[in-house]
This record gives structure tokens, C-alpha cells and sequence, in this order.
């Protein structure tokens, strides 16, 4: 099949972060073995998703990770020309919900299948679909966690993110958390006799601008991104449910984003301090999503190969976060690298061009043969 038929599929197949995705898991595995690949089914804790990985060539000899997530942001609220869920072919584009981020990627992974199992290769090609990406990165860590029985240490992994098929050698960590504080209520007439909430969850609020203003001033500061520091951020603050009532819950969610060699939970732990001290009130906290921090390979071995494929000089960093920092935390060294655009993504209309989808597969064409050389 052709990347465009393949990606005509998975377009039509809508599964969503935080639910079954058992329809987009199964056509991948029915693809492949129509192939003849032998596909692992990685069952996820929660028990109604999967990741999958499957191997062409040898599987005791380093090769590298071709990997990409299946699940795709919602479209409610947003105004599409046509139906998201169908791809529409218009001058030389491919319109649909998830044709960049990232089922592109993934449509020329499979669409490349016949190509890498000619090739006779010497090192084997790994595709790995996860899940649950677009809310934390949930799903690839157990499918890390299992390499080591599925395949010898892979020599690389290249996530296949919207880059404009540009190498990207590093991205900032995340971590979002819920705080929650719980007061008592009361009729407002006598506040006396309750504790409200929110003024508490207001005094959080000022301790998170501040640890930002600082972070902005005493770093640590990395240059290779835009803003060069951590930031942290509350975005979210609900409290109360009429004015004559004193409010008894707060809730505040807040996001950190930390620079390679900062762990976003070292400053999140600081508010999570600030939260435990607070009098009166009953605080408790939960991790939203989380995901480490891509820092910039240590050789240059991946970083030439890519550029070698792609015929584009490597960019430093990116603003978004992926699953590349996860690999690399497990010692896989990793490089983002995929067609499409990511200003494209999430956003009504997102599309994908037909050039973009041959430059990839031209990509991937290189790798199989270095794999076979």
C-alpha cells in the first residue's frame, strides 16, 4: 500500500488519549501480519490499551526504533472544512485530524514494511506504537520497560514527530500537577464559621508566580531554548459554588516545563512544600502527566546519520515536549524527526502534504540501507 492509502486508514480510525485503542492497535497488527511480521501486543495497566512492537531483521543484533503514538488530540470546538475523520486530498494535501501529528509518520513506518524486508538487513528496524502521548506520554514507558525482551540495546530511536523532517536534538521536561485544598463551608453571612479555600489557594498562587520570577532571574538558563529557563505556570484554578457560600474546595493546576539538567519535579516539589504547610486546611496533590527532558545527544553518530538521510542540518531544540526524552532516560540514544508540520498540529484543518510523506519514506529508504550495509 501506498503511504497515502495507509494513512487514509488511520485517519478513519479516531481513538483518543485516555480511552480503548483497540481499533487503531488491531489495524496495525492485522497490517502486519499480512506481511508476515510478528507484532507484540503490550498491554497497558489500565487494561483497554496497548502499545506494539514488531522487528524486521535480526533480533539479537542493535538496530534502531522507528516510533510513533496512535492516539490523536479531540476536534470538538473546532470548524473543519470537512470531515476530520476522512482524508481529503486537495492540491497535493492530505487534511485530517492526526495526518501530522503523527499518523504520517506512522503510515510511511508501515507503507515501508515491504521496502525494509527486501533490504536484507544486517541490523534490524523496530516499529513501536504507543499510546496515551497526547496526555503525558502514559503509554511508551512500559513499552520501554520491556525492550530489553524484545530486542538487543537498540543502537537509536528516531520518534517521528512533525518536524519538517528536520532532526531536532533536544526539548525541555514536563510535569503537571493538581493541588487541591479543602476548606470548610458556610453560609456567608458567617464566615466565621467556615475556612475558605480559596484564600489559601491564593497564597499558592502567589508562591508559584514568585518561583517562576525567580527561575526567570537565577536560571539554570540554557540558550538553546526560547524561553533559556524553567518555566512553571498555574493554569487552571476552580473554587466555590456561590458567592454566598464559603468555599470549601480550590483546586489549581499547574505545569512545569524545565531545561535538560533541571528535573521538573524538583520544582514542583517546592510548591508541593509550600502546599503541605498551609494551616487550617486539608491538601493533597496528583501528578497530571510528566515526561524528562530531551538533553542533546552525547556523539554525534545519530545526529549524522539523520542528517545524512534527511539532507537537513540538525535544529538544537523545540518548544513541544515527546516521548524522545523517555528512550533516552532508558540509555537509548534519540533524535526527533518526522514529516509534517507542528504548527499544523492539533489545529482545525491539520494536514499533511504529499511531498512530506516521499521525503519520509526517502528517509527511511537511506535507513534501511545503512541497516543492510
Amino acid at each position: 500500500m501506498t503511504p497515502q492509502a495507509v494513512l487514509a486508514d488511520l485517519v478513519a480510525i479516531g481513538d483518543l488519549p485516555g480511552a480503548s485503542n483497540a481499533r487503531m492497535a488491531g489495524y496495525v497488527q492485522a497490517y502486519l501480519a499480512r506481511l508476515g511480521v510478528d507484532c507484540a501486543v503490550l498491554p497497558g495497566p489500565e487494561g483497554d490499551r496497548v502499545n506494539l512492537f514488531a522487528t524486521i531483521g535480526p533480533r539479537d543484533v542493535p538496530g534502531y526504533i522507528l516510533s510513533g503514538h496512535m492516539d490523536v488530540v479531540p476536534v470538538e470546538g473546532q470548524n473543519w472544512a470537512s470531515d476530520p475523520f476522512r482524508l481529503r486530498a486537495e492540491g497535493g494535501r492530505l487534511y485530517g485530524r492526526g495526518a501530522s501529528d503523527m499518523k504520517g509518520y506512522l503510515a510511511c513506518m508501515l507503507a515501508m514494511v515491504p521496502a525494509f524486508q527486501a533490504a536484507a538487513l544486517r541490523r534490524p528496524i523496530h516499529l513501536a506504537f504507543s499510546y496515551d502521548e497526547e496526555i503525558g506520554c502514559r503509554g511508551v514507558g512500559h513499552m520501554i520497560a520491556r525492550l530489553r525482551d524484545l530486542c538487543a540495546p537498540p543502537l537509536g530511536c528516531i520518534v517521528g514527530e512533525p518536524s519538517d523532517l528536520q532532526p531536532v536534538l533536544s526539548h525541555k521536561g514536563k510535569q503537571a500537577v493538581e493541588l487541591r485544598i479543602k476548606g470548610r463551608a458556610a453560609h456567608s453571612s458567617q464566615p466565621d464559621l467556615g475556612v475558605n479555600a480559596i484564600y489559601p489557594a491564593a497564597e499558592i498562587l502567589l508562591f508559584i508566580r514568585n518561583l517562576a520570577a525567580k527561575l526567570a532571574v537565577d536560571g539554570p538558563f540554557d540558550p538553546r531554548f526560547q524561553p533559556a529557563c524553567s518555566t512553571l505556570v498555574a493554569g487552571v484554578v476552580q473554587g466555590g459554588a456561590a458567592v454566598n457560600i464559603i468555599p470549601d474546595q480550590c483546586t489549581i493546576r499547574m505545569e512545569v516545563r524545565s531545561v535538560p539538567g533541571q528535573s521538573p519535579q524538583t520544582i514542583t516539589a517546592q510548591v508541593i512544600a509550600r502546599l503541605a504547610a498551609l494551616p487550617d486546611v486539608e491538601v493533597s496533590h496528583r501528578e497530571l502527566s510528566s515526561y524528562p527532558a530531551l538533553p542533546p545527544p552525547e556523539t554525534r553518530d545519530l545526529v549524522d546519520l539523520l542528517e545524512r538521510l534527511t539532507g537537513h542540518r540538525a535544529l538544537q531544540s523545540v518548544s513541544y515536549g515527546t516521548e524522545a526524552g523517555l528512550f533516552h532516560a532508558a540509555g537509548i540514544p534519540s533524535i526527533i524527526c518526522g514529516p509534517g508540520s507542528i504548527l499544523r498540529a492539533h489545529r482545525p484543518d491539520e494536514f499533511i502534504t504529499e511531498a512530506e510523506l516521499e521525503s519520509c519514506c526517502a528517509m527511511l529508504h537511506g535507513l534501511a540501507r545503512e541497516a543492510a550495509s
